[in-house]
């Protein structure tokens, strides 16, 4: 996703203004090497801090702010000769392969629909197969319960007439199937990017000779954008080691579990934190995640290089579907769109506004407010709701500005500092939003200065930062690339240090992107709810921690009104993101 601004009119700095606006001398440097230099030494700070620590960690016998805590390996040996983790290891590995295996053909095909041909209400669409992405995974595995579970009101209707329910979401078949197809807007981000730089002369000369809309794409358009599909598959395997949400709602039930709930049940194995097991899993997830980061930088290269050489100059024209194939398209995607948005937001909806649910239950009966009411005499969810509103829009406004700061140090810069710079920023993305809560939540815990600020908002809020380190910044390098390099330089030969140059003409044209950034970073920081899970306290709580909480009690009244208000926050968010002018596509 990116967000593009236009320069107004009244910002149209050509090399005359800026000499006007400058007096002339010669151009100097300034700080700007001193300016990155202190960006990267903060970023990677607070980046390096709590891996640091998940490390120091997992060579302790005990916590380690515990008096008996010792240097050894003991950690090491307890999780390396459990058999829990090598069957989550393995589960988490066939979960993200499976969830791969459905995600990227689906994704692509969608790319291709929309991008490639003449579909109808193309614009309407680009909109709705995103809107996966920006729903939490736990309020999606909850909406799938109360929809498609043993007793959701879809499975109710379908043994009605079958005498059976052909599927069980509680397995993990059914965790890779949901997975999969909420994990498609993934996929159709970066292949569509790239299909609509494509040259469509290949694709036409196919048909010209009798080829059908379903042979031009696999034989014409998907050798072209393999490297695309390559590189979303790499992402979604990444993002399938650190799936949290789905296995906790779907796979708990029946003793399923990946790395992330292994990590989870190992809070209080043993009656008392057990914080050294985790920090062991932890290491792991972190060096098998790495090199999928590694990758995943290198094909985003390739793959924007490949984009470039096939879409330059080049006239781009929509394939023809006709009557039937337009019929077929809609099909998948509607069908698509039912399976992955409508289920879960429907059943939540519908649970939201009743009582009971069941076999043999009129819902007509049972519809009510009292879930809301209930849970608004709960000071606890109500200061969730609150917080979760106050991170996300005070929060994520805050964040855009950092998340500036990290762009310019690395904006124009094509030196050693700029590559330290990213993969400083890529190295969350190894880390799965618990674990980096969890790490949060010890450094508060190790560091006498930063104590103080545990049981805040603060807490939460630097943690959701670090987080979205690399969404915010690809966002924020998206706007800003767009600057001209020609009115920085104009800027500079005049005499005009870095600094001024970013604060007089470089802010002022990517200010409406800005915007249209921090709309979307609220949005990320309202789904997020696995960072909270460990930084969680009495006044630090948010909508998604408090679901994983409740999950434990089964109070799926609060949990249902609760996923509904985080979809109209999240609704209310995307909208806000497309009135400002943000693009939700590459």
């Amino acid at each position: 996703m990116s967000t593009h601004a236009q320069a107004p009119a009244a910002l149209d700095l050509s090399k005359a203004a800026a000499e006007k606006k400058y007096p002339a001398r010669m151009p100097r440097h300034g700080n700007a090497g001193l300016y990155r230099r202190i960006v990267i030494g903060l970023l990677a700070l607070a980046v390096l801090a709590p891996v640091g620590l998940i490390v120091y960690q997992s060579f302790l016998t005990a916590a380690f702010f515990s008096p008996r805590a010792q240097f050894g390996l003991d950690a090491y040996k307890y999780v390396f000769t459990d058999r829990n983790f090598y069957k989550a290891l393995a589960t988490t590995a066939i979960f993200s392969f499976g969830m791969v295996a459905i995600a990227v053909p689906l994704g692509g095909l969608l790319a291709f629909l929309i991008t490639r041909t003449d579909i109808k209400g193309k614009r309407l669409l680009e909109i709705l197969v995103l809107v996966p992405m920006f729903i939490s995974s736990i309020v999606l595995a909850f909406g799938y319960t109360v929809s498609v579970g043993p007793t959701g009101f879809v499975s109710l209707f379908i043994r009605g007439i079958l005498g059976f329910v052909p599927w069980n979401i509680y397995s993990l078949p059914g965790m890779i199937l949901i997975a999969g197809l909420s994990h498609v807007p993934h996929v159709y981000l970066y292949v569509s990017s790239a299909m609509r730089n494509l040259p469509s002369d290949l694709e036409e000369a196919a048909r010209t000779t009798g080829a059908s809309i379903w042979q031009v794409s696999r034989d014409v358009t998907l050798p072209m954008v393999l490297p695309a599909l390559i590189f979303a598959a790499a992402l979604n395997i990444l993002l399938g080691f650190e799936t949290f949400g789905i296995p906790l709602v779907l796979g708990d039930p029946n003793g399923i579990m990946v790395l992330t709930t292994y990590i989870y049940k190992l809070t209080t194995l043993f009656g008392t934190p057990t914080y050294q097991l985790m920090a062991v899993v932890a290491v792991v997830l972190i060096l098998i995640t790495l090199p999928l980061v590694w990758m995943q930088r290198k094909l985003l290269r390739n793959t924007r290089k490949y984009a470039a050489m096939g879409g330059k100059g080049a006239r781009v024209a929509t394939l023809k579907l006709g009557t039937s194939g337009q019929v077929i398209a809609l099909s998948i995607i509607g069908f698509w769109l039912f399976v992955s948005v409508v289920l879960p937001i429907g059943g939540i909806a519908v649970r939201a506004f009743v009582d009971a649910w069941g076999e043999g239950v009129n819902l007509w009966d049972q519809l009510t407010f009292s879930n809301f009411d209930r849970m608004l005499e709960v000071p606890s969810l109500v200061r969730g709701i609150i917080n979760t509103v106050l991170l996300s829009v005070v929060g994520g406004a805050a964040a855009v500005g950092i998340y500036l700061m990290v762009g310019l140090a690395g904006h124009r810069n094509w030196g050693l500092s700029n590559t330290v710079l990213d993969y400083i920023v890529l190295l969350p993305r190894a880390l799965p939003g618990l674990v980096i809560g969890l790490a949060f939540f010890w450094v508060f815990l190790f560091v006498p200065l930063l104590t103080p600020l545990r049981p805040t908002l603060v807490s939460l809020f630097i943690a959701y930062v670090v987080v979205g380190l690399s969404y915010g910044l690809r966002l924020l390098q998206g706007t800003l690339i767009q600057v001209a390099p020609e009115l920085e330089e104009s800027a500079r030969t005049t005499g005009a240090t870095i600094g001024r140059t970013w604060k007089d003409v470089v802010i002022p044209i990517v200010r409406p992107g800005l915007a249209g950034a921090w709309a979307l970073i609220m949005i990320i920081f309202l789904r997020e709810y696995a960072t909270g899970v460990y930084l969680m306290g009495a006044g630090t709580e948010v909508i998604g921690s408090l679901m994983v909480s409740l999950l434990q009690t089964g109070a799926m009244n609060t949990i249902a009104a609760l996923s509904l208000i985080s979809i109209v926050l999240t609704g209310a968010g995307l909208a806000l993101a497309l009135r400002l002018g943000a693009k939700i596509h590459d």
